[in-house]
């Protein structure tokens, strides 16, 4: 006698386990619970088809044999979505804009008292920025600050320039663009200063601050992600 015919209480076991698993259902309880009874064709043409109908991409074949070992793995593929394209909100050109006069000021809005709160605001937002610009405050901190700050509001004065007119023009500034900057004056006149060889200076709480107009051709927006580089002398 060999030893797997041996019955074993383990053995034993496991095939009263099958049994129990595998056995067929008494009429009344199929009845109740509205089943097939095993082995009908109606049964065997459900499963099939409910399994083709869960599995897709797979032959009939595969199937069979997924049947056979008695171990079914159902998947389910959900139908691709197609992504909607976003829609780009169309802003104005710069025709539109000048169209608009979106960035003129009203000559009767070009009025220095009117922007010295606007630059005591700028003065609290550097404050808040540089951390109070104490004495002992590093040079060099304060100027990559102001470098990459908003300048809307600070008081500037043209301390050098290739054209001797610009010298000497003191103002808060108003609006900056990528070339200019619009100036207003002690004396309600509005200045267009180019940046490009020019030298700007601003001072603030005893620190003077001077920006080379040359090396700052950028939009205010973009300066924040500008990574500048501090040189000891600079020409025009």
């Amino acid at each position: 006698m060999r030893d797997r015919d041996v019955i074993t209480p383990r053995r034993l076991r496991r095939c009263t386990m099958e049994e129990q698993l595998y056995r067929r259902l008494p009429p009344e309880e199929s009845g109740e619970l509205r089943l097939q009874p095993q082995g009908s064709e109606k049964a065997k043409t459900f499963v099939h088809t409910f399994l083709k109908r869960s599995m897709p991409r797979m032959k009939d074949e595969d199937i069979q044999d997924i049947l056979t070992r008695k171990a079914v793995v159902l998947k389910h593929y959900p139908p691709k979505k197609t992504k909607q394209k976003r829609k780009k909100t169309k802003g104005f050109t710069a025709k539109e804009r000048r169209e608009l006069r979106l960035f003129e000021i009203e000559p009767e809005q070009q009025k220095y008292a009117i922007f010295l709160p606007l630059h005591e605001l700028w003065k609290q937002y550097i404050r808040d920025l540089c951390h109070g610009l104490k004495p002992d405050a590093q040079p060099h901190m304060i100027q990559s600050k102001l470098l990459k700050a908003d300048l809307h509001g600070a008081i500037v004065t043209v301390t050098k320039s290739k054209c001797p007119s610009y010298v000497g023009i003191t103002g808060i500034i108003l609006q900056e663009f990528k070339h200019v900057f619009k100036i207003i004056t002690k004396e309600d006149k509005l200045k267009v200063v180019p940046k490009l060889n020019n030298v700007f200076s601003l001072e603030l709480d005893g620190f003077i601050s001077y920006i080379y107009g040359s090396k700052f051709l950028l939009r205010a927006s973009e300066r924040s992600a500008k990574k500048f580089k501090l040189k000891g002398s600079i020409d025009l």
